[in-house]
């Protein structure tokens, strides 16, 4: 296990417009990825967060899959997003962790936003999902998990946990002192991704993407409504002197989660 260096990216999208949208992610990457292990995007990174699951989702190995799989091997990086995928007889919001390999793993979202009918467009994941990238224990997560603790709570199985998602801004704090507390209370490194501008539905967001470490404490954080892209390293060492020092973690609570 060594160092991790993690590049989020907080962009404006183009409503339902991939090719525009990947476009812009590959720019992005050229001129900012250089040097960085895991590059992050937000949820629906290639279409903004839409219902139309129809007309938006694609099949898995489709364009944007081979494309994740060519910017994946040609920069030799990590990155992961999530993007509407047609699976079976429905559809998922499928978040894919793609290696410098081209090989790619995925999770889909359990936890589905009835707020916005996404339960009656797209389908529940079943199982937690956790990756091994260059020793690093990761949990996948999608924006509304953020707010179910019980399944992203830490077994002492991961050592960061990634949420990407298209979180609106008037509920921008919950966001924010969750993300932190996901944190805090895993004792982990937690990197959360989200975007800005507005949607075709109206809805404006702010932003707030965050890395923060085991203590709460935020490595990156940028003005509200500002596009960026920003990276850090995070510390191996420092991670673990910490859990050693405080194992808060042998103290947790057992229990088991049934669908």
């Amino acid at each position: 296990m060594q160092d991790l260096t993690i590049t989020l990216i907080q962009p404006d999208m183009q409503w339902q417009s991939p090719a525009e949208n990947r476009a812009m992610y590959e720019r992005l990457m050229e001129e900012h990825s250089a040097g960085s292990d895991l590059v992050l995007l937000p949820e629906m990174f290639s279409t903004g967060f839409t219902m139309d699951s129809r007309t938006a989702a694609e099949p898995m190995g489709g364009e944007t899959c081979q494309w994740l799989q060519q910017q994946a091997v040609e920069r030799d990086i990590a990155i992961a997003g999530s993007l509407a995928i047609e699976a079976g007889n429905g559809y998922v919001n499928r978040m894919i962790f793609t290696f410098p390999d081209g090989s790619q793993t995925f999770y889909d979202k359990r936890h589905l936003f009835r707020m916005a009918g996404e339960h009656e467009r797209y389908q529940p994941g079943e199982k937690r999902v956790i990756v091994d990238y260059k020793g690093w224990r990761i949990l996948l997560q999608v924006c509304y998990d953020l707010r179910f603790p019980v399944f992203s709570r830490n077994r002492n199985d991961y050592d960061l946990v990634l949420y990407v998602a298209n979180w609106p801004s008037p509920r921008r704090q919950p966001w924010r002192k969750l993300l932190q507390a996901r944190a805090i209370e895993n004792l982990c490194y937690v990197a959360g991704v989200n975007r800005v501008g507005s949607d075709a539905n109206g809805h404006d967001y702010s932003g707030d993407s965050m890395l923060v470490d085991f203590k709460g404490d935020l490595l990156i954080d940028r003005e509200p409504g500002v596009a960026f892209c920003e990276s850090h390293t995070l510390s191996v060492e420092m991670l673990n002197d910490f859990k050693e020092k405080f194992p808060a973690w042998m103290d947790a609570d057992r229990f088991t989660i049934s669908d």
